[in-house]
């Protein structure tokens, strides 16, 4: 599902219109993806939680040429998904 499909979905259950709806998950998009950039948590009770951690550097090798290299520090996005939703996908 991609966000026009996601989009449609939620006009399809709530019966607002496209444009409310792009313009909110839009929205909450742009505010988690703020919200993590600036070192903050974003935690969805039943969802799960956005957050940043660092990774630190390390050694790797280069896939075309087996050689090794230096992967440099770096702060990566992470989601870790709740237990409600960890539940749900599991019982099918």
């Amino acid at each position: 599902m991609n966000k026009g499909e996601l989009v449609g979905a939620i006009c399809d259950r709530t019966g607002a219109t496209r444009t409310v709806v792009d313009a909110i998950v839009s929205e909450v998009i742009e505010v988690i993806i703020y919200q993590v950039t600036e070192g903050n948590r974003v935690t969805l009770v039943g969802f799960g939680t956005f957050e940043s951690v660092e990774a630190k550097e390390r050694v790797g090798r280069n896939p075309r040429t087996g050689k090794a290299m230096t992967i440099p520090e770096r702060t990566k996005p992470v989601f870790r998904a709740g237990k409600a939703f960890k539940e749900r996908v599991n019982d099918g």
